[in-house]
């Protein structure tokens, strides 16, 4: 057929056609329709996960969300910056009047009018952001941490013409060229090892007729994936990597090292024992409550923070920002309105501070944020008293 956004390949006696889309387009969704009607694959192939179809399906579903139980499990982090991505591409579709992911939504109707096989060939996002975190360097990790709130406040607006154009190859090729410069190690695992997964979920997929729609991003790397026959380990790509063994050993060694120098100032000098447990409690939960309070959070959050920051710092299973966020989520508990607005609330600093939902997120990471300030400031004044 021809399409200049739809690439044809016959791999293993399939015929497999990409949809290469902007996520926002009203053009994509409409474009995808066609194409699927035209075709009539034996299976649509989505670039979603099991669990982002269920949300595009009901999109009401993530509101009965349990804040609590998202804390208790150490998932706060993740989901904050899921809500900061979610704001930026939202917010490109409200100035477009489109959904986000409509091309996705036809992709999964056309499934069950025609009765092609439904293909969530994504590999799952907490996956992707795992496999980031831990596999970057700590340069990486600033880079990409601020590039999302660069992104999140960046308010210049772009017209659905300029969004159509992004669908070109050498357009698409020379951006990523560019990214791979600025950020080579986000690309990998963003864009590279996505191509991959996505090409052999593709591959897989049952029937001779496949369509897939997918970012127009992914569709060279897919296609160069698929003519090539280079094997993938989709489990390699599925798994989430361990903690890099020096970052789970520092996790132990720091508050080994501090009871150490306790212990060595018992030793050399008992009468300063006291002052220096007391400047640690001081450090540890000022630092922490302070940050509670600057995120928002109450006073009783703050308090709490106070409390855990001194005992948790010394045990890598526990962070006081957990406590401070548990107890912020039962004092002031995010309500349905507070979901449902959360991706245009992230967006100013009036919304950001009045939103339940955002505010128990981010106390859980101030206060662990600020009790590792005052590790460190404790720590340092601990270690210079010994030379005193």
């Amino acid at each position: 057929m021809e399409n200049e956004n739809v690439t044809h390949i016959e791999i293993d006696g399939k015929d497999i056609y990409l949809i290469g889309t902007a996520h926002v387009s009203s053009q994509s969704a409409e474009e995808a329709g066609r194409v699927i009607d035209e075709i009539r694959p034996d299976s649509i192939c989505v670039e979603l996960d099991d669990d982002r179809i269920e949300n595009i399906k009901d999109p009401d579903k993530w509101k009965n969300t349990d804040i609590i139980t998202v804390i208790k499990q150490k998932k706060a982090m993740y989901l904050l910056v899921s809500l900061i991505l979610s704001s930026y591409q939202k917010r490109l579709a409200k100035s477009f009047g489109v959904s986000v992911g409509g091309e996705m939504l036809v992709g999964i109707n056309k499934a069950q009018e025609t009765g092609a096989v439904l293909t969530a060939a994504d590999r799952p996002i907490r996956t992707t952001f795992t496999r980031i975190w831990r596999k970057m360097s700590g340069k990486g990790k600033i880079k990409l941490l601020t590039g999302l709130f660069s992104a999140l406040l960046d308010d210049e607006t772009i017209s659905e013409e300029e969004m159509e154009q992004l669908k070109q190859k050498d357009i698409l090729e020379s951006a990523m060229g560019e990214m791979a410069q600025q950020f080579p190690e986000l690309k990998r695992y963003l864009v590279d090892e996505r191509d991959a997964f996505l090409a052999e979920k593709i591959r897989t997929s049952p029937g001779k007729t496949i369509v897939a729609i997918v970012g127009a991003a992914h569709v060279h790397g897919i296609t160069e994936i698929l003519t090539s026959g280079s094997p993938v380990d989709i489990n390699e790509l599925s798994s989430q990597p361990e903690k890099k063994p020096l970052a789970k050993l520092a996790g132990w060694v720091i508050p080994l090292l501090v009871l150490i120098m306790f212990a060595v100032t018992y030793l050399k000098d008992p009468s300063s024992f006291g002052t220096q447990m007391l400047r640690w409690v001081i450090y540890n939960g000022t630092f922490s409550a302070a940050a509670v309070l600057l995120a928002g959070g109450n006073i009783i959050s703050a308090l709490t923070a106070f409390i855990a920051a001194p005992i948790t710092s010394l045990n890598p299973l526990l962070a006081a920002g957990w406590f401070a966020g548990l107890v912020q989520a039962k004092i002031a508990p995010p309500k349905v309105a507070d979901f449902e607005s959360v991706t245009d609330d992230i967006t100013t600093l009036k919304g950001f501070y009045g939103n339940k939902l955002l505010k128990v997120l981010v106390v859980a990471a101030a206060g662990n944020i600020g009790s590792t300030i005052g590790t460190f400031a404790a720590g340092i004044g601990l270690f210079s008293s010994l030379f005193d």
